[in-house]
C-alpha cells in the first residue's frame, strides 16, 4: 500500500529547544527533529517546513493565520499535517486552527513535548511517532495528540505544567488513543461539509478572571480597549454585587457601545449555568450577554476572534457563537 504523504510544520517550542545562556530556547528545525525519529519513515513519507522558531509564549493569532495559510497553500498535495508546537499555548493554537480550517477532511495534528528531543528522558520522540500515526490514519479535523491521547482541537487544555500527561479533553471524551503504534479511535466525527479556510481574526479579545473584591473599573478598562471581553466567574457563573461600583452597569455600557461580553466559569469541568443563582440569572435575563456553557476558555477566545472578524451584529454574533464548530459546544439552554 502506498504510504501517505505528511507535511511536518515546525514552529519551535520545548520539543525543538536546546539549552542556552538564559535557559531553553527553540533552536532545532523540523528537519532536525525528524533525525531523532528515523523510524517515522516506516509510517509515512514526510516533507518539512519551518515557519518560525518561537517559544509558544510568544505565539499570537497572527501566527495561527500563518500556519493556516501554509496548510491551505499545499492542502491538496498532502494527506495530513503535523505541527510541532510549544505546549504552553498549544491549546489556543489548536482552537484557533479549528475555526480557521473548518471541516477539514484531512488530519491536522498538533503535538509537542514537555522535555526537549535531545534529552535522554523525553516524551518528544513518542509524541512525534503518535502524531504521524494519526496524521497518516485518514482521520479528519484539527486534533491535538499528546501522551497517547487524541483530543479535539476545541476541547484541549494544558492541565499539568511538568508531567508528560500534560493535556486533557475538557467536557468531551478523547477521540482516541495511540498505544504501541496502534491507533484506537473511539469517536468518528461526521464531516459531510466541504473544507473551508478563513483568513482573518480580530485579536482584540480580552479575558478577565474574577477574584474576590475585584473592582469593576478593571472590566471597564478592558471593555474600552477590546472588541469582546470574556469574564471567568466563580462556580456555575455570576457577577458579584458590591457596595461600590456596578458590574451590571459597566457591562450594560459596554454592550451599548457595541462590545461583546461572554460569561464563563473558572471551574475546569462541567461548564457554566447562569440560570441557577440570582447573581447569574439576573444578568442573563436582563442583558444580551453570551454564555460559554461547556466550552473551554481557549475555544471561546479563538471563536470570538473568528466571529468578530466577520461581523459585529449582535444577533449574528450570537448565532455564530452558539453554532457548534468541531464539537466545541454541546449544551445550550
Amino acid at each position: 500500500m502506498e504510504k501517505k504523504r505528511i507535511l511536518l510544520i515546525g514552529t519551535g517550542g520545548t520539543i525543538a529547544s536546546e539549552m542556552g545562556d538564559n535557559g531553553l530556547e527553540p533552536e532545532l528545525t523540523s528537519r532536525q527533529l525528524l533525525r531523532y525519529v528515523p523510524d517515522i519513515s516506516g509510517i509515512c513519507e514526510v516533507d518539512c517546513t519551518q515557519l518560525f522558531s518561537l517559544d509558544s509564549t510568544n505565539i499570537r493569532p497572527e501566527h495561527w493565520l500563518r500556519i493556516a495559510g501554509s496548510i491551505q497553500q499545499c492542502y491538496e498535495k498532502y494527506d495530513g499535517f503535523v505541527i510541532s508546537h510549544g505546549t504552553d499555548t498549544m491549546a489556543y493554537t489548536a482552537a484557533g486552527l479549528s475555526y480557521l480550517i473548518q471541516n477539514s477532511r484531512k488530519p491536522i495534528v498538533l503535538t509537542g513535548a514537555q522535555k526537549p528531543i535531545g534529552y535522554d528522558t523525553t516524551d518528544s520522540k513518542q509524541n512525534l511517532r503518535d502524531a504521524f500515526t494519526v496524521a497518516a490514519s485518514g482521520m479528519s479535523g484539527v486534533l491535538l495528540v499528546f501522551n497517547g491521547k487524541i483530543i479535539m482541537g476545541t476541547r484541549a487544555r494544558k492541565t499539568r505544567s511538568k508531567s508528560f500527561e500534560a493535556f486533557s479533553s475538557i467536557n468531551y471524551p478523547i477521540v482516541g488513543m495511540v498505544q504501541d503504534g496502534r491507533l484506537i479511535q473511539y469517536i468518528r466525527p461526521e464531516n459531510s461539509v466541504p473544507t473551508r479556510f478563513y483568513h482573518e481574526l480580530d485579536a482584540r479579545v480580552a479575558l478577565l478572571k474574577l477574584t474576590p473584591g475585584i473592582e469593576c473599573g478593571v472590566l471597564e478598562y478592558l471593555l474600552e480597549r477590546s472588541s469582546a471581553v470574556i469574564i471567568e466567574s466563580f462556580g456555575v457563573g455570576g457577577l458579584p454585587v458590591y457596595e461600590t461600583g456596578s458590574f451590571y452597569d459597566t457591562i450594560k455600557k459596554g454592550l451599548d457601545d457595541g462590545r461583546t461580553v461572554v460569561l464563563t466559569t473558572q471551574v475546569e469541568n462541567e461548564g457554566s449555568d447562569l440560570s441557577v443563582y440570582h447573581v447569574g440569572n439576573s444578568i442573563k435575563q436582563n442583558l444580551p450577554i453570551l454564555e460559554a456553557y461547556d466550552m473551554t476558555t481557549e475555544a471561546v477566545t479563538a471563536k470570538l476572534m473568528w466571529i468578530l472578524s466577520q461581523t459585529t451584529g449582535r444577533e449574528e454574533v450570537a448565532r455564530l457563537f452558539y453554532t457548534p464548530v468541531a464539537c466545541d459546544i454541546l449544551s445550550v439552554s
